[in-house]
């Protein structure tokens, strides 16, 4: 790992794993819906995206704003992707749980972690 490069959080993979999966159609609550079927994680709106403004800060996602809606009371949908370092970032972060993960089996490891 470069100096200055940073692990991913578990939240902030999920989130941005997320972002991969809804593509053209990743806005705040499509995101939060996902993570509740896929990984029955439930997330306030105000955590998630408080997560995606951190990763953009960081320039691991990118936002741009939708059209305005009238359902919506003329706000626009606020939609996200993940950039290029951000795909770099989660390939780094699999990577190094791989790695890990490699030769350990569940078995191996009581609840409180102790091998």
């Amino acid at each position: 790992m470069a100096n200055g490069e940073k692990f991913l959080g578990e939240f902030e993979q999920m989130a941005m794993l997320a972002l991969i999966h809804l593509g053209s159609e990743a806005y705040g609550a499509a995101i939060r819906q996902l993570l509740a079927e896929q990984v029955d994680r439930s997330v306030a709106i105000g955590a998630l995206y408080s997560t995606l403004d951190r990763l953009e800060r960081k320039g691991m996602v990118a936002s741009r704003l939708g059209e305005a809606t009238a359902q919506r009371g003329g706000r626009p949908k606020r939609y996200f992707t993940v950039t290029a370092q951000g795909n770099s970032a989660l390939l780094r972060a699999r990577k190094a749980m791989d790695t890990l993960w490699q030769g350990v089996s569940i078995g191996q490891v009581d609840l409180l972690g102790a091998q």
